[in-house]
């Protein structure tokens, strides 16, 4: 028996509703609560503004960026500044910027040219300092630094010689070093007088899924996720005076993903984990009839995203998979929320497609997570397949040390909308899931890994969701890698691929790792390969697409931003050229001002209208026409626009 949902396709809805600029979003409170922070466009740009709290629309822009717009920022604890990050066109070497809001002045408070600055740590004890990392005297190596936000005084603390991190406090004492040993584990070194002993060992099978996550109110106790002894990552705690442990919770399926902490009293009260959807814990009932009071007033998995030092108002964020994120500010006395706003307007209007979580047995038992969108008009079974097998698009995620989770997300819905089903993959290696799921990863890029997606793309065509025929693969990162491997390795499982800064040889990918990636290189040899052997460098030659583009018969779509510094534009450019000097058609697009993705909404909305003529020449979708969405955008196409609908022309009107 079959329902059908639409009798007609809905109406296209427009790349920049899914892509451009956010209306508003981030919103914070100050530490005091009396003003409201948010992103928001200035002149196109997202930008950082500030009002009066019981008056959002009081706000005005506080940052004047006018390049790639800021995506990370937050409240200094004296609440007489904001910092922010910034790079250059996505070289990823990071400044520190100050904001005083008071007289508008920003300052930049690491002004070094090819240097990479980190916030390292926060504290209400010193609310007019930060600590932070920087790569000035080694590019390998983060020293410590104190630094003023008012004057910009910078002073270090601790001269970095050859750790890859520390564990910091309120009091911005170092109290741990870490350094990755020969089998690819970390050790961590206890603060002792003027060096450093020997605190404890986390083997490589569990150096993904146990960390320090901070300390308790008095310092002497450490929370640790920890999943030494165990499959899952468990929050424990450790005194460090006393050496007595605790277990405060764990979970069988899912590692902890978020822990809930008073902003002062620095108690744990309430632990999430995601399997399929996001679940708490809640470890203090006071907090309990926060929580309960606020699952009555929207739908979605609810995010605390702010709260003030005094606990007395939180922003509280709803998340859905078929509509906008909503901002409420909540004052917990009264039990009374107040709303904001929406992250993007136009969505409260539309109709979107939901998202489907699933369970996908991998060929040798491993349970793959799994989601998949479908696009509205389509006819139904009781079982909530279609009638009739789509053309769809696989989506793979980065990382891979990441994971696809439920919720909104804008690719699905763009994709959906044009008619393809979606669908997304938790395959091994994903994180999340215990660390025997991340670690069956190892060694096995190229393999297991792919093979995965492949059970996924038959699982999809065994139960009527996808025309085997009409199958795309598509992703960033990691997900643009297993493009290629898709494309070389496989490709008469799919109609064509989209790869987005996918790295096409993995010896030339660790080869040109950051150097201040060098100090976690054992983490990549022990997990992808090691090209410093020769059994490794065989194993990843035999794992790299670029060895074996002769195979590629379908249609390939590459983007590359020119200044990656993690998948460099030599890994594009390298697999373009070997298909060109063998006739193979690929479509190339060059970003000179991006770098690991596109974070300027301008060459997104160009690279998605690429995307979708590309896919709809490959598996009969729809698509909206270019029309000004190249405006703004540094796009280039050095080789095959001819490959896409209406992309010469587009090019040559940009020109």
């Amino acid at each position: 028996m079959t329902s059908p949902v639409s009798n007609s396709a809905p109406a296209l809805i427009p790349r920049h509703i899914l892509f451009g600029n956010p209306d508003k979003a981030s919103a914070q409170l100050s530490p005091d609560g009396k003003r409201l922070s948010y992103l928001a466009p200035l002149d196109g740009v997202l930008n950082v503004w500030v009002g009066d709290a019981e008056d959002p629309a009081s706000a005005q822009p506080v940052t004047r960026d006018t390049g790639r717009g800021i995506r990370f920022y937050g409240w200094v604890y004296s609440g007489n500044h904001l910092v922010y990050i910034q790079d250059k066109n996505g070289d990823e070497n990071w400044h520190i910027y100050a904001v005083d809001l008071a007289s508008g002045e920003s300052k930049d408070l690491t002004p070094l040219e090819g240097v990479q600055a980190r916030i390292q740590e926060a504290s209400p004890k010193f609310p007019e300092e930060l600590l932070i990392g920087l790569n000035d005297r080694d590019a390998q190596l983060h020293d410590i630094y104190r630094v003023n936000v008012v004057t910009g005084q910078r002073e270090l603390v601790q001269q970095n010689e050859g750790f890859a991190g520390y564990v910091t406090d309120d009091d911005f004492k170092l109290r741990f070093a870490v350094r990755l040993t020969p089998d690819g584990g970390s050790e961590y070194l206890k603060a002792a007088g003027s060096g450093w002993e020997p605190f404890m060992q986390v083997g490589m099978e569990d150096s993904l899924t146990t960390s320090p996550m901070g300390f308790d109110k008095s310092g002497q106790v450490l929370y640790l996720l920890d999943s030494r002894s165990r499959d899952t990552a468990a929050l424990r705690s450790l005194n460090l005076e006393t050496g007595a442990e605790a277990l405060i919770f764990e979970n069988p399926r899912a590692d902890v993903s978020d822990v809930m902490t008073h902003p002062t009293e620095k108690t744990i009260e309430a632990v999430s984990y995601t399997y399929e959807r996001q679940e708490w814990h809640v470890l203090d009932p006071v907090v309990q009839a926060d929580l309960d009071y606020l699952a009555t007033v929207a739908d979605g998995e609810i995010q605390i995203t702010s709260r003030t030092l005094t606990d007395d108002r939180w922003i509280v964020a709803y998340m859905v998979d078929d509509g906008p994120v909503r901002y409420y500010r909540y004052d917990r006395a009264a039990k009374q929320v107040h709303f904001l706003f929406t992250n993007r307007e136009a969505l409260e209007e539309l109709s979107l497609a939901k998202m489907v979580p699933v369970i996908i047995p991998a060929r040798d038992g491993l349970n793959l997570v799994s989601y998949y969108t479908l696009p509205q008009e389509t006819v139904v079974t009781e079982q909530g397949h279609p009638a009739e097998p789509l053309p769809t698009v696989l989506l793979v995620h980065g990382g891979p040390w990441a994971r696809d989770n439920w919720g909104y997300n804008p690719l699905h819905q763009l994709l959906a909308n044009r008619g393809y089903a979606v669908l997304g993959v938790n395959f091994r290696g994903s994180t999340g899931f215990g660390k025997n799921f991340t670690n069956a990863a190892n060694l096995e890029w190229g393999g297991k890994m792919h093979d995965d997606l492949i059970d996924a793309v038959n699982w999809a065509v065994e139960r009527g969701i996808a025309d085997p025929q009409r199958v795309a693969i598509m992703g960033g990162s990691y997900g643009g890698y297993a493009t290629l491997v898709g494309m070389t390795f496989t490709p008469d499982t799919f109609a064509c691929g989209v790869d987005i800064v996918g790295p096409s040889s993995l010896i030339t990918l660790i080869d040109s790792l950051p150097p201040y990636w060098q100090p976690q290189i054992e983490f990549f040899t022990t997990r992808v390969g090691d090209p410093r052997t020769e059994a490794g460098a065989a194993l990843l030659n035999e794992a790299s697409p670029l060895n074996f583009v002769d195979r590629i018969s379908k249609p390939l779509l590459i983007g590359q931003g020119a200044n990656d510094p993690r998948v460099k534009q030599a890994e594009s450019d390298q697999i373009v050229r070997a298909m060109q000097e063998k006739n193979i058609p690929v479509t190339y697009v060059l970003y000179p001002d991006e770098g690991h993705g596109f974070a300027r909404p301008e060459n997104n909305l160009s690279f998605y209208a690429v995307s979708e003529a590309f896919l709809s020449r490959c598996l009969g979708g729809r698509h909206e026409p270019v029309g000004d969405d190249f405006a703004g955008s540094s796009v280039t196409v050095p080789g095959g626009a001819e490959h896409v609908p209406g992309l010469a022309e587009a090019v040559g009107q940009q020109s």
